[in-house]
């Protein structure tokens, strides 16, 4: 959960949160198990090969996973003698010590709950469906390391446990399989007294572990009836950390049957780590009753949809680009407000409507400007925008649309969450980077001293742009 300064009950499990992985270093050996814990060797693994469709890989000792072409790793454990409440379960997972056995990434990993195959027979014809709960994701992975995988919510105690490996990166990864024997993929039960309920009105969770890296991830113009959010839905199931709904986030009219049956199926299932900001589409239906709604708590307090939290060294705004953001309204001085409390050295924020825009449908939105210069005034880094469907990247500015690279703020338009793209106009000044073809998120990692961007594109295209820059 995070802190979030607004009073906004921080029903978000934070940016490094929901199943991602903690990944150990350990070149070589596997990590030493806690006292209390049990370690369950594979009874089963193997992977399948759409380039050979019916050959079995029962008796390899990799484990491939791979998208082009598709290779899928299947993982069966049997659990017995749990006496006591399991407080957590760990899939450790061994890459292979092989050059080129890593990959930028490492894979999505599901639960299989009733899965049925066998290690000696299975193929990639037959294979069975692994469209499980997401228990995790890996993103670069090295050569002869161990990595963890937080399967608690699927472990519970005895029983089988049937988990799958997919990813749709054409640069996979090799894990050691069990017929290896000693980087062989175990299952780690931990076991002890069942834990003292949180209390409700807890609201400030534990710091998070300080090897991580926050990360924010997310687009705008999202749902709609088209598959193309489905792609982007999917883009989130191997990023960790804070989901961005940049606004306009449920077609046509952000109503309450919009969410449901257009954002609930594919960035639903993102709901408890999502940050969301509303768009003009949102409020379509009056007061935007279907995106408040949706989104309760994590869309910040009392219907106003602004607030704030804290991921690390940044503080992160969500701010409402929908309602008054005039100088001297309650939007606007509540932003300075808040600035002024803040701590940390970083600051990122984000609404629907860009201040910059090269498109050619939305012009910039100027009224975004008395929130611009509070942002600016207080040394602001990052502002992350939608509205317009398509990918564009300013370079930092101040508050006139100057190039400032002391002190500006770099601003980018995502609007590629699903909804149809939009063509360019002519370029604005300081514009670095278009695309108006390609749908994804952007990733931001959030560094103590600055911050590391990339555009992440759906399966099958290929448009990137990343870079990084530093805190004031």
């Amino acid at each position: 959960m995070l802190p979030l300064r607004t009073g906004l009950k921080a029903a978000l499990v934070g940016a490094l949160a929901t199943a991602t992985l903690a990944a150990t270093a350990l070149s070589g050996l596997a990590p030493a198990a806690s006292a209390a814990s049990t370690s369950f060797a594979a009874v089963a693994d193997t992977y399948v090969d759409s380039e050979h469709p019916a050959t079995n890989y029962g008796t390899s000792r990799q484990l491939d996973v791979d998208g082009d072409p598709v290779k899928e790793t299947l993982l069966r454990f049997a659990v017995t003698g749990v006496t006591l409440p399991v407080t957590r379960a760990t899939l450790r997972i061994h890459v292979d010590d092989a050059v080129g056995a890593g990959g930028v990434d490492g894979g999505t990993f599901r639960s299989m709950p009733g899965a049925e195959w066998s290690e000696t027979a299975v193929t990639y014809d037959d294979r069975p469906p692994i469209d499980g709960e997401v228990l995790g994701s890996l993103g670069a992975v090295a050569p002869d390391t161990w990595y963890d995988v937080d399967v608690t919510s699927y472990v519970k105690g005895d029983g089988t446990f049937d988990i799958g490996v997919t990813t749709p990166n054409a640069d996979g990864a090799h894990y050691d399989s069990r017929e290896t024997g000693a980087t062989a993929p175990r299952l780690v039960i931990e076991t002890g007294p069942a834990p003292e309920p949180t209390p409700s009105r807890t609201v400030t969770a534990p710091p998070p572990p300080t090897d991580l890296v926050p990360v924010l991830v997310g687009a705008g113009d999202i749902a709609t009836p088209s598959a193309t959010d489905s792609a982007t839905a999917d883009l989130l199931d191997r990023i960790s950390g804070t989901v961005v709904a940049l606004g306009d986030n449920a077609y046509p009219d952000g109503s309450a049957s919009d969410f449901a049956a257009f954002y609930e199926p594919t960035w639903g299932r993102h709901k408890a780590r999502t940050m969301p900001t509303p768009g003009n589409h949102d409020y379509n239906t009056p007061g935007a009753a279907g995106y408040y709604g949706y989104f309760g708590a994590n869309a910040g307090p009392a219907h106003r949809g602004y607030y704030s939290y804290d991921l690390g060294n940044w503080h992160v705004v969500s701010l409402n680009s929908e309602i008054d953001m005039s100088a001297g309204s309650a939007q606007e001085k509540w932003l300075r407000a808040d600035l002024a409390a803040s701590d940390k050295p970083c600051t990122v924020a984000y609404w629907h409507r860009p201040r910059w825009t090269s498109s050619s449908r939305n012009g910039p939105d100027r009224a975004t400007g008395p929130l611009i210069q509070a942002l600016y005034d207080h040394g602001a880094e990052v502002i992350l925008t939608g509205h317009n469907h398509q990918y564009e990247r300013f370079a930092p500015q101040d508050p006139s649309g100057r190039a400032d690279s002391a002190r500006g703020l770099r601003q980018f338009v995502v609007g590629t969450g699903g909804a149809g793209l939009y063509d360019f106009g002519p370029v604005q000044p300081n514009s670095e980077a278009r695309n108006d073809d390609t749908f994804g998120v952007l990733k931001l990692t959030l560094r103590p001293d600055g911050y590391d961007w990339q555009f992440v594109p759906v399966a099958g295209e290929s448009y990137d742009d990343h870079g990084s820059g530093g805190c004031h």
